[in-house]
């Protein structure tokens, strides 16, 4: 009867991952990152249920129970914050989305690759562009005596406008900004899923007789859809959380555009720092975690429902 031929050892000794191992070995980083700066600091939560003080510490600060909570919610900043954080993030998303699609599938189309990373690389640049330098740009724009469009307002005849003091139209001009601004990173992602697209598709339809207008309407599109599908929900997710870099930068402290740019963030931001009462700025950061998560939980949901393709995505 045949023996099984052992194999000899090469007389190394050593540790060998397995396959997963190694996947847990790259996630390790990532999975510190979020334990040491996401979950630890959870347990500090506790401050929103007390009148904190730094002599005390957080567990030795006397207990408040809801009236942390309750100078909020009976506050008539609570519906103000809410409703501008939830209108101008909507507005990004909406106006955010349209415009990159748009604009992916306008490059898409440029017959020449030069010419399609000539544009690309422009619309792609001022993402890299800190919001502290776009306010500057901003100002230069906008001021009132030297401001470029008010210096152009006066040369064609009409009165000029004082941005700074006319909260009505800074919704629009935040969301003209933010399209400037992030467009470009929308564009590279739908570049991306436009090129995944099997080609012999288009050529299926140019044999039926299909234009290039029908052809983006009925197979580009549709295409798309599970890529934009998942990007709006995650967008969506986070729809209770302002972009404070942006705000606080192109907005600063001028109180008079507080009405339309006053969101969740800089209102904590600017409470912590005017009031210095923990307390009271935690509740509200709390107020915005758990209505944070209603979302996420919500656009899980919501993805399920509208799309099989995307299961197993989000959950």
């Amino acid at each position: 009867m045949r023996q099984p031929v052992s194999k000899k050892s090469n007389g190394k000794a050593g540790f060998r991952f397995s396959g997963t191992g190694v996947l847990y070995a790259m996630a390790l980083p990532g999975i510190l990152f979020f334990f040491i700066f996401s979950y630890l600091p959870m347990f500090g939560v506790v401050i929103a249920f007390k009148d904190y003080n730094f002599a005390d510490g957080i567990f030795g600060s006397p207990w408040t129970g809801f009236n942390n909570f309750e100078f909020f919610f009976t506050s008539p900043d609570l519906f103000r914050v809410t409703y501008n954080t939830l209108f101008l993030n909507a507005l990004f998303i909406g106006c955010g989305t349209f415009v990159a699609v748009l604009t992916a599938i306008l490059l898409s189309e440029i017959r020449s690759r030069i010419g399609a990373r000539i544009f690309q690389t422009f619309i792609f640049f001022p993402y890299f562009i800190s919001w502290i330098v776009v306010s500057l740009f901003l100002g230069t724009f906008l001021a009132t005596e030297k401001g470029i469009i008010n210096q152009l307002l006066v040369e064609f005849g009409l009165s000029r406008v004082e941005f700074m003091n006319r909260p009505g139209l800074w919704p629009a001009i935040l969301v003209l900004v933010y399209l400037w601004k992030t467009t470009g990173y929308g564009v590279v992602i739908y570049l991306a899923a436009i090129a995944g697209i099997n080609p012999e598709y288009y050529e299926a339809a140019r044999i039926d007789g299909a234009n290039r207008l029908q052809q983006i309407m009925r197979i580009l599109l549709p295409q798309l859809r599970p890529t934009i599908l998942v990007l709006l929900i995650l967008a969506v997710g986070r729809i209770f959380y302002g972009d404070f870099g942006m705000i606080y930068a192109l907005v600063g402290d001028n109180g008079q555009l507080y009405p339309t740019t006053d969101v969740i963030d800089t209102y904590v931001f600017r409470s912590m720092r005017t009031l210095g009462d923990m307390g009271m700025t935690s509740a509200v950061g709390l107020y915005q975690s758990l209505m944070g998560l209603l979302m996420v939980v919500a656009a899980n949901w919501l993805s399920k429902k509208l799309s099989d393709e995307n299961k197993g995505v989000l959950y």
